[in-house]
């Protein structure tokens, strides 16, 4: 069988100083008519860097599948542009946009948005501006930027308390930030436009109002768990519930397996790779994917 390749680049953003993201673009096996265009969406901070080889194992695995598969490091992340205090949520949501238009350019394939925690907030919100309706892969969403942001600002309040610092440190990085102070959490300075904007971010779908979702389109939304009765948190429930009032087909699925983003060594979740793969393609398209 063809093998698929992959190609690194850096794609220009702009005129802005910070005006490169680095890109991994997966192409079908030449000669294979793509089934889909996918737009991976990282998550935040630490959770980026712990998932980079699950989400190069997957790209790999869809690619052979026969998809057009284009990984972005956004502003200030990874081996792009900028530094991580450069970044506002709006710039995040704009390189997303941008890492779509790339992919259309090439691939007339049908879009797939797939995020990873707040990565799926991201995709999302730039949904709600694309000219053409997407689908969208899940993985273990974040249901809201303001439950991301209360996380990240207790690793401060963690680290200060076992230094015997002192109590409301929380309200403090909150106060800090509302006076456009930058502060700095566990060697990452967070930015008052990417703090406001995550705050105000929600898994929603796009407005059903919108012209290009005349015909809204797919999530498949996957959890993972350690867990054999695993079911659906009543935040995740209310939300699948939500995007299917706008129209979407949802399919939610508790793959069995490690919280790899979070764990503390790299962890490999291969039945989520499987899962994935089996939820956005037709069975009788499945290729067998290489180990």
């Amino acid at each position: 069988m063809p093998t698929p390749q992959t190609d690194a680049f850096f794609m220009p953003a702009g005129d802005e100083p910070a005006g490169q993201r680095f890109c991994l673009y997966h192409q079908p096996a030449p000669g294979t008519a793509a089934l889909g265009s996918v737009v991976y969406v990282h998550p935040f901070t630490e959770e980026m860097n712990k998932s980079r080889r699950m989400a190069a194992m997957q790209s790999r695995a869809l690619a052979q599948a026969g998809y057009a598969v284009l990984q972005v490091d956004l502003l200030g992340c990874g081996d792009s542009s900028g530094d991580f205090g450069d970044a506002s949520w709006d710039d995040w949501v704009a390189d997303v946009l941008r890492a779509c238009q790339w992919l259309g350019e090439r691939s007339s394939a049908p879009l797939w948005l797939w995020g990873l925690r707040a990565g799926c907030l991201l995709a999302a919100q730039a949904a709600r501006q694309l000219p053409t309706p997407c689908n969208f892969i899940f993985w273990s969403p974040t249901p809201s930027g303001k439950t991301q942001l209360q996380q990240f600002l207790r690793l401060k309040a963690a680290g200060d308390m076992l230094g015997g610092g002192a109590k409301g440190v929380t309200e403090g990085l909150r106060q800090q930030l509302a006076g456009g102070q930058t502060v700095e959490i566990a060697g990452y300075a967070l930015s008052p436009g990417l703090a406001q904007g995550m705050e105000q971010a929600m898994l929603a779908p796009p407005a059903a109002s919108q012209p290009s979702l005349a015909q809204p389109g797919r999530l498949e939304w996957l959890e993972m768990s350690t867990r054999e009765d695993a079911t659906l948190s009543p935040v995740a429930q209310k939300a699948i519930e939500q995007w299917e009032q706008s129209g979407f087909a949802v399919r939610s699925h508790i793959v069995n397996g490690p919280s790899f983003w979070q764990t503390t060594e790299i962890e490999d979740a291969p039945a989520l790779v499987a899962a994935t793969l089996a939820a956005v393609t037709p069975p009788h398209m499945m290729h067998p994917v290489a180990a």
